[in-house]
Order: structure tokens, then sequence, then C-alpha cells
């Protein structure tokens, strides 16, 4: 008997029911976000300290999405001063969304993410195609990415 196989398809399988399982008590179902226009800027404040529920976060990126195409913000702002934690959906959020705002030369920003979240962006190597500010009112005022090229 090979204890090692085993062993290992046990683990396997442990982590197979817990990426499935979802507490109903405590779980958020929406990622509450504050968004703001100002001028030809979109603000996305999120609310919530972790994001990590998947069902929250395509429902946060299909509202943002749809106001994206609908405004084309020149600046898109994402505001992550209350956010503790994020899972790597939200990674592919912001690429997804960086995207979209390309496609009409606009920006997407990151203002107030804490070190430790700031560290998957560095790991990532996504600290070289997102610009980082200390709050959102010093990202407002950046200058456009054109102008810094």
């Amino acid at each position: 008997m090979d204890i090692g196989k085993n062993y290992t398809e046990a683990a396997n399988f442990l982590a197979a029911i817990i990426a499935v399982w979802r507490p109903t008590t405590g779980m958020e179902e929406t990622i509450d976000t504050e968004i703001v226009k100002k001028d030809n800027i979109l603000i996305v404040t999120f609310k919530a300290t972790s994001m990590s529920n998947v069902k929250a976060i395509s429902a946060a990126s299909d509202r943002i999405k749809e106001l994206v195409e609908k405004e084309h913000p020149k600046k898109l702002i994402f505001d992550f001063g209350q956010v503790k934690f994020f899972s790597s959906q939200v990674l592919g959020l912001l690429l997804e969304i960086r995207a979209k705002t390309k496609a009409y030369n606009g920006d997407v920003l990151i203002s107030e993410i804490n070190p430790q979240l700031h560290r998957v962006f560095r790991i990532t190597n996504l600290d070289k195609i997102f610009r980082f500010f200390p709050n959102k009112e010093e990202a407002m005022k950046a200058p456009d990415a054109e102008e810094t090229n």
C-alpha cells in the first residue's frame, strides 16, 4: 500500500471540499462599494474588509464593468483603504477592467492599498502595469498615463 499516494489523494479531496464549501453565516453575498463620479473620473471605494466570495466579486465586477462601458472614464480609481484581504479573483477583475479602459485610453489607478496587498501586486509583477497612490485625492490629481510615458 502506497501511503504517500493515499495521503495525497486525501489531501486533494479535502482541498476540493474546502474550495466549494461556503458557510451560510457570516459570508457576504455582496461587496459593498461606493461609486462616485467626479468630472471624467470614477472612484470605486470598496467598503468590505475581505473580498473573497466568488459570487460577490463577480456581481461587483459586473456592476463596475457596466459603468465603465457606459461612462468611459478617463481615470478609474479603486480605493482599497478598508480592504485587508482579497482573493486572486480581484486581480482578475482589475485586469479585465484595465483592458476595457485601455480600449478608449482610460487609466486604472489604485489608492490606499495596505502593504500586504501591495506585496501581492509586486510578486505578480502587476505593480508594473498599475499606478499606486497613497489616497484617492492624489490619484485624482495624477497626470494621465500617456503624459507620464
